[in-house]
């Protein structure tokens, strides 16, 4: 029997747990089974590493941010893969790189596209654990990669799928799925199996014990899945195609606090408009989540749909890009871009449809702000102003960095008339 292991940070945050984990995949594999074990980096390494990297960079490229993450999980496996051998097991720590598992060149975000399964088969086949690096690929390039939230989940299920597995056990700090977070909700109940649609609805709308990525691999392939504690030994979640209990009209609710919810009011309402607007996100490796399309007026339809909060700092990041280039228009079009997204993200469709209605005098004032050279880099630190509150949090902060914002421009676009007239 071949089974793959996911284990998350928490479970080898430290000497303990990492020799508790690798006692139960020895468990295992003295059952006469081959094992092969994904692992993420330890605890928080992963927040220290953003931490180091935005005290040198405040800013820095998704592509050294993707070749500093890869240290986490190469420690955990080399640990890993080091406690076995001191409890007299043979095994070996392989990283995307060895392994190899290619993706796409999109970092931060890459797709897997292909795993080589020739390497791990044959550290099985010499009776070694295999212990792999989750969340980490390569690309075209040879270039390290990182998948995005859940990585090391989808890398697991991957891994299971390749090389045909009969089993794929996900180990986290909660024993199964639940109705809803048992930290958040103490009387939520674990579920003793789940369906993959079920556990994919529950996975897209933020559910953090498997991620939506993962979930959907594992339905294409057929993928058995178990969702366990690395911590107990209680039996975990089976998530498969059918269920023989009971079902029930709800399986479970769940939570997301890193979503930011836009809304595009008054699209044209024909065949295509709505392929146009995903397939330019889909071109930015824009991940959407929820979508909501409502009917609109005098021929018109409104769509609603949830991004990552990051997107934000990746429009503004845009804008940075255009000033550089020195063309007016494209400023002004990074700069609306900006704007729209903190527009669209309150959520508040009255608020998006009174400032398109005035977008185009709004775009008028924004080429006469932007046209007096001066001026732009004012804007780009007031933009870093903006982004800095709502990133943090701080609504006092965020509403000034705003009005600042409004009261600068419109001084200057009152003097700049004035001076005309």
């Amino acid at each position: 029997m071949l089974i793959v292991k996911k284990f998350g940070g928490t479970s080898v945050a430290n000497k303990e747990r990492i020799f508790n984990v690798a006692r139960r995949c020895i468990e295992d594999y003295k059952k006469g089974n081959d094992v092969v074990v994904v692992l993420s980096a330890m605890g928080k390494y992963t927040d220290e590493l953003i931490t180091m990297a935005k005290d040198i960079n405040d800013k820095p490229p998704k592509r050294e941010m993707d070749m500093l993450f890869t240290i986490g999980e190469q420690m955990s496996v080399a640990l890993m893969a080091m406690a076995m051998d001191s409890l007299g097991v043979p095994s070996v720590s392989l990283n995307a790189f060895q392994v190899a598992m290619h993706t796409t060149s999109a970092h931060g975000s890459a797709r897997l596209k292909k795993i080589d399964a020739a390497r791990i088969r044959r550290e099985l086949d010499n009776r070694r654990i295999v212990v792999v690096t989750g969340f980490q690929g390569i690309d075209k390039y040879n270039d390290y990669t990182t998948l995005g939230r859940g990585g090391s989940d989808t890398t697991a299920v991957a891994l299971a799928a390749a090389l045909h597995a009969d089993a794929c056990e996900i180990y986290t700090d909660v024993d199964g799925v639940y109705t809803a977070d048992p930290r958040k909700v103490p009387k939520a109940r674990k579920l003793k199996e789940i369906t993959y649609d079920e556990m994919l609805d529950l996975a897209t709308l933020g559910a953090g014990v498997l991620h939506n990525r993962s979930v959907e691999m594992a339905k294409k392939y057929g993928v058995p899945l178990v969702v366990r504690s690395s911590l107990n030994n209680s039996e975990g979640t089976v998530v498969k195609e059918e269920v023989t209990v009971e079902r029930m009209l709800i399986s479970g609710v769940a939570l997301d606090t890193d979503a930011v919810r836009i809304a595009v009011i008054g699209l044209k309402d024909s065949p295509g408009v709505a392929f146009k607007l995903f397939d330019t996100l889909a071109k930015k490796n824009i991940n959407v989540d929820m979508i909501l399309q409502s009917i609109g007026r005098a021929g018109t339809k409104d769509i609603s749909f949830t991004v990552h909060e990051k997107d934000l700092e990746d429009a503004q990041k845009a804008f940075i890009q255009a000033v550089e280039s020195g063309e007016t228009m494209t400023m002004a079009e990074a700069d609306e871009h900006f704007h729209d997204v903190i527009y669209m993200g309150t959520g508040n469709t009255r608020l998006v449809q009174i400032l398109n209605n005035l977008r185009e005098q709004m775009y008028r004032y924004r080429l006469e702000y932007i046209k007096d050279a001066e001026k732009r880099q004012i804007l780009l630190v007031e933009h870093e102003s903006i982004l800095r509150a709502i990133r943090s949090r701080h609504v006092a902060e965020a509403k000034e960095a705003v009005r600042a914002h409004i009261d600068n421009q419109e001084i200057t676009v009152s003097k700049n008339i004035k001076e005309r007239e």
